[in-house]
């Protein structure tokens, strides 16, 4: 299969990694021409604009042109065209999605297929699919920079015509087949993306209570040495708790001059925002995202926070003194 990848940051240079390591083709295009040399030098074809991009797609495996026509053309709503192009969107949430989908418009037709494997808001994956010409796969996307070598868990929503033929693409930038599922209807994968990272601030807000107070506790405890043992058969061992114990060994028992400072907090207020209007209590998501926003007075447990951070997602981590 042919992908044509937007946006070769972190996350985006993964997908092309494990798409080309899977035997597929891929054409890639970032705004930094230093991202696309280093997605060539890869192996992938690069391309000069969004434009240039979808015209080498459209050229398909043999050079040859498709009988794609624009934006005018139709298609079934359950299944689309075998000579569409296959898009993967890894660019920043927000108006850049919508710039880089305001740049495709003009040739996207409804064969084509577009990912957009950013953390997007699920609704403005709903107005996006139905805006759109080509069919949209709003893909939430959770591994970090981990997912390099293990895959990521992929949580997607729309036709399922459109998923089932981007399975292969999946199963390669995921963990596996069981790595990716289809939610359901456009909108649905990054409303599970939503109220995952919700879950992920109330498990990291966890870790740092219970690690504040063994901290601030009645002995001189080595937090490394605590985490290791609870990460060797302990009921609460985790990826996150692994990412303590490193955050430990690499910067000490007290966390050096890591700040009390807790970077993000979209997700997490989406999460508690699409609660509220169901009417569905999440209190430990809340004070989760409460602590984030009152991050301002010293706290160990909020400094280990913003360290897991840095360990799952390569989060810059704020330091004392900047």
């Amino acid at each position: 299969m042919q992908l044509g990848v937007i946006g070769l940051g972190r996350m985006g240079q993964i997908v092309v990694d494990r798409v080309l390591d899977a035997g597929h083709d891929v054409v890639a295009f970032d705004l930094s021409a230093e991202a696309t040399a280093a997605a060539a030098e890869a192996g992938a074809e690069p391309a000069d604009s969004v434009d240039d991009l979808y015209e080498r797609l459209s050229e398909g495996e043999h050079g040859e042109p498709s009988n794609r026509t624009g934006s005018g053309a139709t298609r079934e709503d359950d299944n689309g065209g075998d000579d569409g192009a296959r898009i993967w969107l890894m660019v920043p949430a927000g108006d850049p999605v919508d710039a880089t989908l305001d740049e495709l418009e003009p040739h996207l037709t409804g064969d084509d297929v577009v990912v957009d494997g950013g953390n997007s808001y699920f609704e403005d994956s709903v107005r996006r699919a139905e805006a759109t010409a080509a069919a949209y796969l709003d893909c939430g996307t959770s591994g970090g920079p981990a997912g390099a070598e293990l895959g990521f868990s992929l949580m997607v929503g729309g036709p399922e015509w459109a998923y089932e033929e981007l399975t292969p693409v999946f199963d390669a930038v995921a963990t596996g087949p069981d790595g990716h599922d289809r939610m359901g209807p456009a909108g649905s994968g990054h409303y599970v993306k939503m109220v995952h990272n919700g879950v992920e601030y109330a498990l990291m807000q966890t870790y740092g209570e219970g690690f504040e107070l063994l901290h601030h506790g009645r002995y001189d405890l080595d937090l490394e040495a605590v985490a290791r043992t609870w990460n060797n058969g302990a009921v609460i061992r985790s990826w996150l708790l692994e990412l303590c114990e490193e955050a430990f060994r690499e910067e000490g028992n007290d966390l050096g001059d890591v700040a009390d400072r807790i970077e993000g907090g979209s997700t997490g207020t989406w999460t508690v925002q699409e609660a509220l209007e169901q009417e569905v209590p999440v209190p430990l998501i809340y004070q989760a995202l409460a602590e984030r926003f009152d991050s301002r007075e010293e706290r160990f447990g909020r400094r280990l926070a913003s360290r897991l951070r840095y360990g799952f997602g390569r989060h810059e981590v704020p330091r004392t003194g900047e």
